[in-house]
């Protein structure tokens, strides 16, 4: 816990004094980063902790996005926005999650695949709604007791407030007896039921609360670019985000601000190999899953668990050697 703590306030060290010293596209990706983290702790919710296989995590990200965005060209604030796109988010969230009562592994990832796909071709051709392949624009940035957050630096301060808000929230979410059935259902949902557990109201909960965090994610990304269009939402965004939630660690808390560090900030930092970044991006994630299967997070647990193996190996020859020296 301690050591949590300590972590936290270290992160959050980093975040508030580093981008003041960064140029505007530097900050831009420090809340590009921060969005993605945001999408990520519900996809860990639901997969990290729930157990649950999700591959349409962007189709939630888009509706938070094309929700605020076209309440905001109708003339509402974003501040209506914001909770009628958690609000949707919610319930369709507890739609999907109803294939998951039914089907379980790879037969569910496809279902939620099935619906991302869905969600993406009513973006792209219902125009009278979304602007289809031409999209929305010149999408305002919210105001805040009065203060218009239009800088990048204000705006980017407030995707922090957030995040640390629903940071906080999944938290305490995680610590009630709420998180210990979500992770009891993950180990063993037979087991779970048979402690009383509902296992069909925390799994449709799983879903509707990782798709309120995307949601959540999706009107801040609106506002950020000031521009929608489909592509960002589509299947190859749902794969990203399950990526970053592996690579970071699912069931870890810090799982997704790793891992989206990885998906975000990798790809930037590789841009030197120009028309082959991609291949490199490639090819270090697919090194990083055959060497850390359980995520860059599961490290110090992997390093504990082989001292503890010798330290038990060495119990074990002093004690074999010590009855043998009994026998002599």
């Amino acid at each position: 816990m301690k050591k949590s703590t300590l972590l936290a306030g270290l992160v959050l060290v980093l975040f508030l004094a580093i981008p003041p010293f960064l140029k505007s596209y530097g900050i831009y990706l420090f809340s590009y980063w921060l969005i993605f983290v945001i999408a990520t702790m519900g996809l860990n919710l639901t997969v990290g902790y729930a157990g649950q296989k999700s591959l349409g995590h962007a189709a939630f990200f888009g509706i938070g996005a094309y929700t605020v965005a076209i309440l905001m060209k109708a003339g509402f604030s974003f501040w209506f926005g914001l909770p009628v796109a958690m609000i949707g988010c919610f319930v369709v969230g507890l739609g999907l999650g109803f294939p998951a009562l039914r089907v379980q592994t790879i037969y569910l990832a496809f279902a939620t695949l099935g619906f991302n796909t869905a969600v993406w071709l009513v973006m792209r051709n219902e125009e009278w709604l979304t602007g289809g392949t031409f999209g929305i624009n010149n999408i305002a940035r919210p105001s805040l007791f009065g203060f218009l957050l239009d800088g990048a630096l204000p705006y980017y301060y407030f995707i922090l407030a957030v995040t640390i808000i629903l940071g906080a929230l999944l938290w305490r979410l995680l610590s009630s007896p709420w998180g210990k059935a979500f992770t009891a259902l993950r180990d063993n949902p037979i087991r779970a039921e048979s402690l009383g557990i509902n296992v069909q109201a925390y799994t449709l909960l799983a879903f509707a609360i990782g798709a309120v965090f995307a949601g959540v994610a999706g009107a801040l990304f609106a506002s950020l670019v000031q521009f929608i269009e489909p592509a960002p939402f589509a299947v190859g965004a749902s794969i990203m985000m399950y990526l970053m939630v592996v690579l970071g660690g699912p069931g870890y808390f810090f799982g997704p601000l790793l891992g989206s560090a990885v998906g975000v900030l990798l790809p930037e930092w590789l841009r030197f190999a120009q028309a082959w970044y991609l291949f490199v991006f490639g090819a270090a994630v697919v090194l990083l899953m055959l060497w850390l299967p359980d995520g860059l997070l599961s490290i110090p647990d992997r390093l504990r668990n082989r001292r503890l193996a010798k330290e038990a190996s060495a119990a074990r020859a002093a004690s074999a050697a010590a009855a043998m020296g009994a026998q002599s």
